[in-house]
């Protein structure tokens, strides 16, 4: 057995005091893609803190499996806690086999079928709503979307107008934030300045919001049959205190919720974007949509048909993944490929940095659906990772694919989406991999123009 190195590879670049945050700042994406060519395992400074970045798709894998070792936690997952709090999607591994039972029925397969129709009631309330030749802010109108459609189907109601309002920039507002509060020091966090209290005020409006629709849900003692009806349900069954509000409720309200609307609309606001760069794709998904539809909206049992449909956003999820960057806390002395880590070392995985090595996929900056065809060469194992892996898997992964699938399909059946000329798109940095200011214009199909 090869005696472990002690010395990981530290990325050039790094200044006195500030480490790489220069780069990871202002060019985040090109610094990680960078990063493979110093070695499998790869340092970078953050001003005071540390990171060892994985570069290895099976150094990540095993990352992401070993989940005692590699626990949830470090730099910006500790931070994503305080507004959070302790859910399935953020607690440690001691807490998570009780996290998930909690959550996993309201995210059952048998319910699916059930969600596809809300899902497209509601997407098709928005996208019915169109003009042929208007020009969509498309972040803000795809977050519309996914939170019509998981108020739907967490609540069985869509949030009053105002509500989602506060509700899009309190997230913004707390997604910017954390990203913040991670890269500057602790005691700039705890100044009374105009970032941290917008961030405070926000956290504090998020959770209440969330938790007065639950309050208002065990007021009324019915049973909807909604993903909030299956976590109260659970929660009864074997909390010490069934009928109340904890933070296990809470929680994992707070964390669907952001996931099932941010998370899920920026990979939809991505999907529109890559058509519109690719009308030659589009023009095969119009192709599918028209013959398997014909005219009529889409059910859940015609999803395994929308073959085209499924593999543009599995190619968009691996070209520009939500989750693009995050940390797991070294919890025991362990090698690491060929090298030692010590405990309470913070280890990052990057899907982005992944999903594009050229070794991995052949010209990976190229958007290519046809890469997915099962007659294809699979990427090998911890080589795709738009939802993570192991037992800390997004819980919503089925659900979320089900949606992105079936709003591309409906704005595909009416649709056809063009670039604007003179606009620009910078994705923030920010916790999700955002196409900030993408502005697109949607024209009738039906009009034929």
């Amino acid at each position: 057995m090869t005696e472990p190195s002690r010395e990981i590879p530290t990325a050039p670049g790094a200044r006195p005091v500030i480490g790489h945050l220069l780069p990871f700042v202002k060019q985040p994406f090109t610094f990680l893609s960078q990063l493979p060519e110093h070695g499998d395992l790869v340092k970078i400074r953050l001003g005071p803190k540390t990171a060892v970045v994985v570069c290895d798709p099976g150094l990540t894998r095993k990352v992401l499996i070993d989940d005692r070792t590699f626990d949830k936690g470090g730099l910006f997952l500790d931070r994503e806690r305080e507004w959070l709090g302790e859910s399935v999607a953020t607690c440690t591994h001691s807490k998570h086999r009780h996290k998930r039972r909690l959550a996993q029925p309201a995210f059952h397969p048998r319910r699916l079928a059930d969600y596809a129709h809300t899902m497209t009631t509601q997407i098709a309330s928005v996208v019915d709503g169109w003009q042929s030749g208007r020009v969509l802010d498309v972040c803000p109108e795809m977050f519309t979307i996914t939170s019509k459609v998981f108020g739907a189907a967490m609540f069985s109601s869509t949030l009053p107008a105002g509500v989602l309002h506060e509700v899009i920039g309190d997230l913004t507002a707390t997604f910017d934030g954390t990203f913040q509060r991670t890269l500057l020091p602790d005691v700039i966090s705890r100044l009374p300045i105009p970032s941290t209290r917008r961030y405070n005020h926000a956290n504090r409006r998020l959770r209440t919001t969330m938790n007065g629709i639950i309050a208002e849900r065990r007021a009324s003692g019915i049973d909807n049959g909604d993903l909030l009806s299956a976590l109260l349900t659970v929660h009864d069954r074997e909390s010490e205190a069934p009928g109340t509000i904890d933070d296990d409720v809470s929680d994992a309200v707070v964390t669907f919720f952001v996931a099932g609307t941010e998370t899920t609309s920026s990979a939809l606001a991505w999907v529109l974007y890559v058509l519109a760069e690719n009308p030659d794709i589009e023009a095969r998904l119009h192709a599918e949509v028209d013959t398997v539809l014909a005219g009529r909206r889409p059910e859940y049992v015609d999803l395994e048909r929308l073959s085209v449909a499924s593999r543009i956003v599995t190619e968009t999820l691996r070209l520009y993944p939500p989750a693009w960057f995050f940390t797991r806390k070294v919890t025991a002395d362990v090698e690491l490929g060929p090298y030692e880590l010590p405990v309470g070392s913070t280890v990052a995985v990057s899907p982005y940095l992944i999903h594009r090595r050229a070794d991995l996929y052949d010209d990976p900056g190229r958007f290519d659906p046809d890469r997915w065809l099962p007659e294809r060469t699979a990427s090998p194992p911890g080589a795709l990772l738009p939802f993570g892996g192991g037992a800390r898997k997004c819980i919503g992964e089925t659900f979320g694919m089900t949606e992105v699938v079936l709003a591309l399909v409906i704005i595909a059946s009416r649709w056809r989406v063009e670039t604007v000329p003179g606009t620009s798109m910078r994705p923030p940095l920010s916790v999700s991999l955002v196409p900030g200011g993408l502005r697109l214009r949607v024209v009738d199909r039906r009009a034929g123009g």
